[in-house]
C-alpha cells in the first residue's frame, strides 16, 4: 500500500470524494503543514497552528496510480483559489499536496505544470507541494464525516457534487458495490 495527502478545502468533501475508487484502501482526514504538535480542530480553524486540512489516502497502486490520485485531486477542487475552497476561508482550506518521497514531488511538480502548460484554468495554480513532515489524524467524529451524516446541509451542499463529479468523471474506477 502507497499513501498520499492532499489538502483542497474541507476534508469532509476531499476525504468522501475519494473513498468510491477502486484502489484507495483508506481514507483518513487530519492536519499537516503546520508548527504545531497534535493541534485541535478547533486550533486549526482559528488559522494559527499554520495547518491545513488534508486526507491522507492508502491506496493500492496495483489499482489507482499516484497520477489517478493527482488527477481526482485537481477534479474535485479549485486550485487557483488561495487560502479558500468555495465558502471555506483561511490558509486551513489551502490547495496543498504533501509528498511522502522525492517521486511523489516530481510527479506532483510535473503534473501542475503540465496542467498550466494546457491553460485549463484562468488564473494560475495555487497549490503547493510540500514534504510531508508531518501527518496528525483528525479527531474521530470528523472521519467518514460524510457517510455519518448524509443529510447535513454542507455535506449536500459541498461533499456529494464532489462526490458525483468523481462518478460521473471516473466511472471506470468505481467500486462495483458503490456505484448504485
Amino acid at each position: 500500500m502507497e499513501r498520499a495527502t492532499v489538502g483542497g478545502g474541507c476534508f469532509w468533501c476531499i476525504e468522501a470524494a475519494y473513498k468510491p475508487l477502486e484502489g484507495i484502501v483508506s481514507a483518513t482526514s487530519g492536519y499537516a503543514g503546520g508548527h504545531v504538535e497534535d493541534p485541535t480542530y478547533e486550533a486549526v480553524c482559528r488559522g494559527t497552528t499554520g495547518h491545513a486540512e488534508v486526507v491522507q489516502l492508502g491506496y493500492d497502486p496495483d489499482h489507482l496510480s499516484y497520477e489517478d490520485i493527482l488527477e481526482v485531486f485537481f477534479t474535485i477542487h479549485d486550485p487557483t483559489q488561495v487560502n479558500r475552497q468555495g465558502p471555506d476561508v483561511g490558509s486551513q482550506y489551502r490547495s496543498a499536496i504533501y509528498t511522502h518521497d522525492e517521486q511523489q514531488h516530481e510527479l506532483a511538480t510535473a503534473f501542475i505544470e503540465e496542467l498550466e502548460s494546457a491553460g485549463l484554468y484562468d488564473d494560475p495554480i495555487a497549490t503547493e507541494v510540500e514534504p510531508l513532515e508531518t501527518f496528525y489524524e483528525a479527531e474521530a467524529y470528523h472521519q467518514d464525516y460524510f457517510e455519518k451524516n448524509p443529510t447535513d446541509a454542507y455535506c449536500r451542499m459541498h461533499a456529494a457534487p464532489k462526490i458525483e463529479k468523481v462518478r460521473e468523471t471516473f466511472d471506470d474506477r468505481i467500486h462495483q458495490e458503490s456505484s448504485h
